[in-house]
């Protein structure tokens, strides 16, 4: 899937099948979904979820949480808008 396949899935009640639980969460986040996306990103406990838990505390405005995830993921603290930090992590968990 590229992203903007990803993208254009959004229009879709449900996630496709086969997305990774941290695809989900920043599938059900773009659909402002954040407590949804929070419980799919916190069930991957690997290097994705953590990324993604750590992109979705940024946003919540809670960041000395999201520093925890983002170091968890291996990532530094993103600096960029949330909307480029969202593609971003999207093309990669695409790759």
């Amino acid at each position: 899937m590229t992203s903007d396949e990803f993208r254009k899935s959004l229009t879709a009640p449900e996630p496709p099948a086969g997305l990774t639980l941290a695809l989900s969460g920043l599938w059900w986040d773009a659909k402002g979904d954040w407590t949804r996306a929070h419980e799919s990103a916190q069930q991957d406990e690997g290097v994705q979820g953590s990324w993604v838990h750590a992109y979705l505390h940024r946003k919540e405005g809670d960041e000395g949480n999201a520093a925890y995830w983002y170091n968890r993921a291996g990532k530094s603290v993103c600096r960029e808008s949330l909307a480029a930090e969202w593609l971003t992590v999207v093309r990669a968990l695409l790759r």
